[in-house]
């Protein structure tokens, strides 16, 4: 194949892939999201299966490198990984990616070859399947989700407290099959005059009154607030360097800073104080004088206080059990409320099959190996209940609905986005906390190392937030939320549905070609 063939062959699906970078953050062009992925649809339209997953997997390869890039930054600053090494680590799991893109590709191909049903039903329906078995599969992985584009789109999002983040994604995909649907119905007609139209035209009709049934659903929620009481928080933005962080001379540096921020805010007389996740420079309990001093401390507060901590569970001969916790004080400095992380980040504070990949060691500090919690309990206090979640946890929508699928007030999240650098990861990763927020109907307050924090409310709006790279704090009043969501009490059911219309469209048109 030659050079001007190939570029012609797969120009369509790198547009796409291109197209769809600009619409997340830090590009935020979200609006061209909903025509972003027609040129890929259009391009696969009437192709084998061959070429339809080689094309989802150009679509795919360019679409996750430039959304994921970021995570070389880990690797090369922190793992001692040369660049170019670091930059085929990401192309690595970016093939891996694009697999589920290219069987996406390979299935939308074979199904509006063989049917009349519209690219505006198979498109999103497959997309949604697609997109959430990648959020699980292997330990899962659900960054660059096609709806978190849109978490500024307000008013569109606000269905995600029944659907998820995936029905969003659903939506988008389909307005891009519905104009993909102009172009195969023009193809139709050339090759057959006397295909049907009706498919499109009723898929059409349909999907527009989808839309408005949505936009008039958000504007009704926007339009009603919580009503759950007011309460003063602040956060702590310490902008401790990760490589810096464990340094025994630099102890009472990163001590110090916390102090000195957190007696700022107290004046506010805040009913919680948060810090970020690890923000201890000292495993607490083993270390007993700079336990101490912070049970001392926090008295001096005469406040709640949540802080992020490494905490020994189990000693060994040579490496401790450890667990990447959040501990939560009560204005007495009496501990009331441990949250060990369940969902650790592979490679990040765990190997995953370690007998397998024995010469890999992890890039988290410690000196033992992580162990999860188990445990989906909230804290009960006097300002209310809340889930401390920690990290990268907060981008597993059907997690973070277990914790508030029997109630709960508000869901507080600390994080060490220092791993990602100045590239976009920072920026994606609070953005999806909007869809948390909106998800569960629970005001969000998020305390990362080097930022970006802020305060999101039930209803997605954000509130305040801090630049990256900047030690300060923030106080807000928020609004607690009581209520339980559609999607937190019942979960994932429109991906169920989703997955059930997609085996029966498969099985029915498998069998029309080969039974």
């Amino acid at each position: 194949m030659s050079v001007s063939r190939i570029f012609k062959e797969f120009s369509l699906p790198i547009l796409s892939g291109i197209a769809l970078i600009l619409c997340f953050p830090k590009f935020d062009l979200f609006l061209l999201a909903w025509i972003a992925i027609t040129p890929f649809l259009i391009s696969i339209y009437d192709r084998d299966f061959k070429e339809s997953f080689l094309k989802g997997v150009t679509f795919g390869i360019t679409y996750f490198f430039g959304t994921l890039y970021w995570i070389y930054h880990s690797i090369n600053h922190y793992g001692g990984i040369p660049f170019l090494i670091s930059i085929l680590v990401v192309l690595i799991l970016c093939f891996y990616l694009s697999i589920y893109t290219g069987i996406f590709a390979s299935l939308f191909s074979f199904a509006v070859k063989r049917s009349n049903l519209p690219a505006m039903i198979i498109a999103p329906t497959f997309w949604v399947v697609i997109e959430f078995i990648r959020s699980y599969a292997l330990t899962g992985f659900p960054w660059s989700i096609i709806g978190y584009t849109q978490y500024k789109f307000l008013t569109m999002i606000q269905i995600a407290d029944i659907t998820g983040v995936y029905g969003i994604s659903f939506l988008v995909l389909a307005v891009n099959g519905a104009l993909t649907d102009i172009y195969i119905t023009k193809r139709r007609l050339i090759s057959k005059p006397l295909s049907p139209l009706y498919p499109v035209i009723f898929g059409t009709i349909i999907l527009i009154l989808i839309l408005l049934t949505t936009l008039t659903y958000g504007w009704f929620r926007l339009s009603h607030k919580a009503k759950g009481r007011d309460i003063v928080v602040s956060i702590i933005q310490g902008n401790i360097e990760q490589d810096r962080k464990w340094n025994a001379e630099y102890q009472e540096y990163v001590i110090d800073t916390y102090f000195k921020l957190s007696r700022l805010v107290s004046s506010k007389n805040p009913s919680l104080i948060v810090w970020p996740e690890t923000s201890l420079p000292f495993i607490f309990g083993m270390d007993k004088g700079y336990s101490d001093r912070l049970q001392e401390f926090q008295r001096e507060l005469n406040t709640y206080l949540l802080v992020g901590s490494i905490l020994v569970r189990e000693k060994g001969n040579d490496k401790h059990l450890l667990t990447n916790s959040a501990l939560l004080f009560d204005r007495d400095g009496k501990i009331i409320y441990t949250y060990d992380k369940i969902h650790l980040v592979p490679f990040g504070e765990y190997i995953p099959h370690r007998k397998i990949l024995f010469f890999i060691d992890k890039l988290a500090y410690g000196i033992g190996d992580y162990v999860s919690g188990t445990s989906y309990k909230k804290a009960e206090t006097s300002v209310g209940s809340f889930a401390a979640v920690i990290c990268y946890e907060i981008i597993f929508p059907g997690m973070i609905r277990k914790f508030f699928k029997d109630g709960g007030d508000f869901l507080v999240n600390i994080t060490n986005d220092a791993w990602f650098g100045r590239t976009s990861g920072p920026y994606q990763h609070f953005s999806m906390i909007v869809y948390r927020a909106i998800e569960n109907r629970k005001p969000v307050i998020r305390a990362a190392n080097t930022g970006i924090s802020g305060f999101v409310d039930s209803n997605g709006n954000i509130i305040s937030k801090t630049d990256i790279f900047k030690r300060c704090y923030l106080t807000e009043r928020i609004k607690t939320d009581n209520r339980i969501s559609f999607y937190s009490r019942y979960g994932d059911i429109f991906v169920y549905l989703c997955m059930v219309i997609s085996v029966y469209i498969i099985v029915n048109l498998y069998g029309k070609k080969y039974l």
